[in-house]
């Protein structure tokens, strides 16, 4: 057994309560071959993952298929969450803080110096659009 970096190794979680040791993160693309990766588990598998940002996000992102934790670790940053209906709501997190974006429910984050969050997403049909 050796110890991995959340940051440069995520764990995706499985059917079967299996996890494993994903690839190391390159990028963006890296998400398409997650994805068929982990496309027999369905909307039960759950990436976990890890990231630090030093700015704001420049994109609000959603997930159909299931609900996202979002646990803050070092730092501090604002989740902004926007409702099917339209209505925006915001929190702020910090170390030791989490919150729950839902299902179908677009998010971002506004981050003033540097945020550390641990994110555990169910992430079939993710979604993008700019901010």
């Amino acid at each position: 057994m050796t110890a991995s970096r959340l940051e440069e190794r995520f764990i995706h979680l499985g059917l079967g309560a299996k996890a494993e040791v994903l690839p190391p993160f390159t990028g963006m693309e890296w998400y398409e071959a997650y994805g068929a990766r982990a496309a027999a588990d369905g909307a039960e598998g759950r990436l976990v993952s890890q990231y630090t940002f030093t700015t704001s996000w420049a994109a609000w992102e959603m997930h159909p298929a299931g609900a996202e934790v979002v646990i803050c670790v070092a730092g501090s940053m604002v989740l902004v969450q926007e409702f099917p209906d339209g209505r925006l709501d915001s929190v702020t997190l910090t170390p030791g803080d989490y919150a729950i974006n839902p299902p179908g429910v677009w998010h971002t984050a506004d981050v003033a110096e540097s945020a550390t969050a641990i994110f555990i997403t169910a992430g079939e049909g993710t979604e993008h659009r700019p901010r």
